[in-house]
Order: structure tokens, then C-alpha cells, then sequence
């Protein structure tokens, strides 16, 4: 029996906010260092960057702990269990994605390399330690608007 999805709970995810450090830091190295499109004005307080499918917005962190409510440290551990991920549609883009991060102030925690699961990945920090994968595989399929295909 196929499950019926109410339209209003339909499972996404719209936004992905990152709390951060410096605002102007962060937006210069998605913006102008990866290249991550955005409609921003110079008075904003957060910034938003359009990708294929999920929104990417970037926030002072002490702003976001206020707005939570939070009474929680602003410190963040070393890993924090949560990564992001880039699926590229050929090999290169992996390599070339990651030394665009380290050009414009990110740091490779690991070096792209043939893994396990049959792709080809690594991993940068961003200027926060946000940890990003950046992975391709041939068996990967795409949808019109660049979205990677799960089934």
C-alpha cells in the first residue's frame, strides 16, 4: 500500500543556515571564493546564496544563539557530526572545487582520493570549520536543474 504524503508535511529541506564567525569573511568565501550566487545587500544581516534545490544562508553566530534562545556555549567542537556535501558530475570539479577553497581561505581536511564506496571525494573546512565533502562518482545521475538523483 503506497504511503499518502500530506502536501504541507512533505519531507525538505528549504534552508541550511550556518552560524558564523564574521559574515563579511563568509560571504567573501562563498560568494566570491566558490562562486555561490547571491542577491545580497551590503546592510544585510544574513545572507542568502541560491543552489540547486536547498538555500545556503550564512548568519552571525551570536546573532543565531539570541535568536534560539540559547544559554548554550558558542563554541563549537572540533566535529560536530553534521557535514555538507558537493556532488560534482565529473572527477575534476572535486579537485578543482577544493583548491578553490584553500585559495580563498578554507583548509583541506582530506586530500581527494578514490574511496570505498566507489567514488572519488574529499573534504574542506570552511573559514568557520563547517566540514564540506566534495565527491563524484560515474554511477551518479543529475536532474534537469543539477539536483543528484536519490533512489
Amino acid at each position: 500500500m503506497a504511503q499518502t504524503i500530506n502536501p504541507v508535511m512533505e519531507p525538505r529541506i528549504s534552508i541550511i543556515t550556518l552560524g558564523v564567525a564574521d559574515l563579511e569573511r563568509s560571504y567573501q568565501f562563498y560568494h566570491h571564493g566558490l562562486g555561490f550566487p547571491t542577491s545580497r545587500k551590503a546592510d544585510q544581516e544574513i545572507v542568502f546564496f541560491q543552489t540547486a534545490g536547498t538555500c545556503l544562508a550564512l548568519y552571525p553566530l551570536v546573532n543565531l544563539a539570541t535568536e534560539l534562545g540559547s544559554e548554550r556555549p558558542l563554541t563549537r567542537g572540533s566535529f560536530s557530526g553534521i557535514t555538507l556535501a558537493h556532488n560534482t558530475k565529473t572527477k575534476a570539479q572535486v579537485d578543482e572545487i577544493l583548491q578553490l577553497a584553500e585559495q580563498h581561505g578554507g583548509r583541506i581536511e582530506k586530500p581527494a582520493q578514490d574511496v570505498f564506496w566507489g567514488g572519488y571525494s574529499g573534504y574542506f573546512s570552511d573559514p568557520d570549520g563547517y566540514f564540506w565533502e566534495v565527491a563524484y562518482a560515474d554511477f551518479w545521475q543529475f536532474n534537469a536543474d543539477g539536483s543528484l538523483v536519490i533512489e
